[in-house]
């Protein structure tokens, strides 16, 4: 089994127990067997109870304790691929409806956090984009004139604008974009879960599928207790650890960095409501949380092997904290927490999402990517339609084989 995450993870930390579940100790039947009880495995719990399935959830570790204790929780309708270098790849149809239903999820998500009465500290935030360096700066500026023809709630900021209003020194102009937000992805599982356990949903953590039959009616699946689970349709929302059973190349696995600050005493509100990334190659990424620290992420490596990632974690906070003192170097930051975790990065930077021609009832919510959250939550509507045999517009640009 893969290490996703090493040295303290803030969100791990900061919720501590919220809720433990039973491992699986006898046999089931059910509708709809999920494998993944990350963020990603909670939405679609939640979108199958909505419509009334018989829904059971495993998950090898405990729950959210992979990608979902590691992750920055950034929600941005921007992917990973800018808008104008995406409509070269796919066609402009296709590149807009992709960044517009990103757009559309940070409302959902707001929507659903409201719904269960979350406490993950949703907060809708503005997003600015900007040039690192002078060079980068007539690309950014494409992507600005692409993004404001599309409709997008899109300003040019220059340098001193962005130095005046955020204090944020040495960038050399962005996109200040009206939609963005931040959650803790962590607790947002557990809200959940903990929401749809009492309409029905079965949760079992600690509970590996380890050999799985793909059969004309359904599936079985054995775990790591010998029990059997028998599902009419199974959904793989496991991240990056489907490519154990998805023998060929979809995603290039990638180490990341992050760090965050003790809680600051001083007046930030210039930064609260704003997300930050850059155009570097890798990129940074920053925010602050709901109790008033500041988050940088970034550092990133093209490789997932754990001892070496953990080895390098020291050395990787210490950069992320120079580039940070370079940035706000009136910003009193004290070192609170680092870790590291691996993701997944596709060639167009697109999740994939659907069914899989080598496996018979399958579908697969993969939202690789720095948008991996608003991914599967455009993943809630596609699986809710695959499992009526529905078409979803968005099917086509997130399939596998594309």
């Amino acid at each position: 089994m893969k290490k996703l995450t090493s040295s303290e993870p803030f969100w791990l930390v900061k919720n501590g127990i919220i809720e433990s579940y039973a491992s699986l100790t006898e046999n089931l039947n059910t509708e709809i067997l999920i494998v993944g009880g990350g963020i990603t495995g909670s939405l679609i719990a939640h979108q199958c109870i909505k419509e009334g399935y018989q829904t059971v959830l495993i998950d090898r570790r405990e729950i959210a304790h992979g990608s979902s204790s590691a992750t920055t929780s950034m929600l941005q309708y921007e992917i990973d691929t800018p808008l104008c270098d995406l409509i070269e790849m796919i066609g402009e149809e296709g590149a807009v409806k992709c960044y517009q239903a990103c757009s559309d999820s940070i409302d959902i998500l707001q929507n659903l956090s409201r719904e269960i009465f979350s406490q993950a500290g949703f907060e809708m935030k503005d997003s600015l984009y900007f040039a690192g360096t002078k060079k980068d700066i007539p690309d950014l500026k494409k992507e600005y004139e692409c993004r404001k023809k599309h409709n997008f709630p899109v300003e040019w900021l220059e340098p001193e604008v962005i130095e005046k209003k955020y204090k944020l020194h040495n960038s050399q102009g962005g996109i200040l974009s009206k939609k963005g937000g931040s959650i803790d992805a962590f607790r947002m599982a557990h809200d959940l879960l903990d929401y749809n356990s009492k309409k029905g949903l079965k949760v079992y953590d600690k509970t590996e599928a380890q050999e799985i039959k793909y059969k004309k009616t359904g599936v079985e699946v054995k775990t790591n207790y010998g029990n059997s689970i028998k599902a009419k349709k199974i959904i793989f929302c496991n991240g990056y650890e489907a490519t154990e059973i998805i023998k060929e190349k979809i995603v290039d696995l990638m180490s990341t960095y992050a760090i965050i600050g003790e809680r600051y005493e001083d007046d930030q509100s210039e930064i609260n409501n704003t997300l930050f990334w850059n155009t570097a190659k890798p990129y940074l990424y920053m925010r602050t949380t709901d109790d008033n620290r500041f988050l940088i992420g970034g550092e990133d490596d093209d490789f997932q092997n754990a001892g070496k990632r953990d080895a390098l974690l020291e050395k990787k906070a210490q950069k992320l904290e120079k580039k940070l003192n370079k940035l706000w170097p009136e910003y009193k930051f004290r070192r609170d927490f680092a870790w590291a975790g691996t993701f997944g990065e596709t060639k167009d930077g697109l999740p994939y999402i659907g069914k899989h021609k080598k496996f018979k009832n399958t579908l697969f919510v993969l939202g690789f990517g720095g948008n991996g959250i608003t991914f599967s939550v455009i993943g809630m509507q596609i699986i809710s339609d695959l499992l009526k045999d529905k078409e979803n517009e968005l099917s086509e640009y997130f399939r596998f084989g594309r």
